[in-house]
């Protein structure tokens, strides 16, 4: 009997994959003259009171996340002369999504009789593609968005931003942490 083994090259790419395909989408826009490298210390923009003002329980999630990963940059939150200014926003959006899945005929068989061979035989009828069921659903869509501002020339060098479904009107702690994640992980291509 044959032992047949499994490469673990391939179990790492599958798991990769599932891992990539649950990700959220995050998107990045950077001015590629600045030298980031420069960039050392932060201190937060003033954010905008009115409508659309985040609540403090979410400002504090979004500002204890946006600490993290900048210390894990080597940045250090400062009061005053900072060498750039960190701005945020949350928009917690409703949203009609649309699930297209695909719809085939059932497979059949044909009993026939020929009379040459004065036997029954059976005609095998695969089934076939017939279009798509689509299924439109209401859901909440959260976009978190993260903005740095080079103090010294006074315009936005760096933009990031993710967008991803959510349970409820406001985010999350977990929902906070994981998109800020996400739009760091894109954060080393400014250094680039």
């Amino acid at each position: 009997m044959k032992k047949t083994t499994v490469n673990p090259r391939s179990l790492v790419a599958i798991g990769l994959f599932f891992l990539m395909s649950c990700s959220t989408t995050t998107h990045i826009e950077k001015d590629r003259s600045t030298d980031f490298t420069r960039f050392k210390t932060f201190s937060w923009m003033d954010q905008e009171s009115g409508k659309n003002r985040i609540n403090d329980l979410a400002e504090q999630n979004i500002k204890m996340a946006l600490r993290e990963e900048l210390k894990k940059e080597g940045w250090q939150e400062v009061k005053t002369n900072s060498d750039v200014l960190i701005g945020y926003d949350m928009l917690v959006e409703k949203t009609v999504k649309e699930k297209n899945n695909p719809v085939y005929s059932q497979p059949y068989s044909r009993l026939y009789y020929n009379p040459y061979t004065r036997r029954y035989g059976t005609l095998y009828y695969p089934s076939q593609f017939v279009g798509y069921d689509r299924e439109a659903y209401k859901t909440k869509e959260g976009t978190i968005t993260v903005s740095i501002i080079d103090v010294k020339t006074d315009k936005m060098v760096w933009q990031g931003w993710t967008t991803n479904e959510v349970g409820n009107t406001n985010l999350t702690r977990k929902e906070i942490q994981n998109g800020v994640r996400s739009i760091f992980r894109k954060f080393d291509v400014a250094k680039n």
